[in-house]
């Protein structure tokens, strides 16, 4: 065996061609001139301009996915239920004083607007301390 005759076990690597004929010559794949050509090269998307020029709405703010409650008077269940009658959120539903939320019962908060001379037993709602006054001074409870 002679050095003339040995062979590699594996092939020589190549080295990059550069010039007008290499793999990575040139442009080395980033085309033109320009934003894109540039190292560290970041394209604002259209929309997003779109977005800017727009204009701001006044008072914006988040809506809250928090359910309100909803505002039932000491007057109004005076003019609607008897005396002695007991009171909750399902049965002012019943009763058509309020409507179901996404077929939930909606929170309720009892205000003091209005006489009341009928004596109520109010459970499951909000109750200002004003109302409360009033529905002990009928004879009612409060839970």
């Amino acid at each position: 065996m002679k050095i003339h005759n040995l062979k590699r076990v594996t092939k020589n690597r190549k080295t990059a061609i550069v010039g007008r004929g290499g793999k990575r010559g040139k442009t080395s794949g980033r085309g033109g001139k320009g934003q894109t050509a540039r190292a560290g090269h970041k394209v604002r998307p259209e929309w997003r301009d779109i977005i800017k020029k727009m204009p701001k709405l006044r008072g914006y703010s988040f809506k809250g996915f928090q359910e309100k409650y909803i505002a039932v008077n000491v007057g109004q269940l005076e003019a609607i239920f008897p005396t002695g009658s007991s009171i909750t959120p399902a049965i002012l539903v019943k009763k058509e004083v309020l409507e179901t939320r996404l077929g939930k019962n909606p929170k309720v908060k009892i205000l003091a607007l209005g006489d009341l001379s009928k004596k109520f037993n109010i459970s499951g709602c909000k109750v200002s301390a004003e109302a409360k006054t009033k529905i002990e001074k009928a004879g009612g409870t409060v839970k």
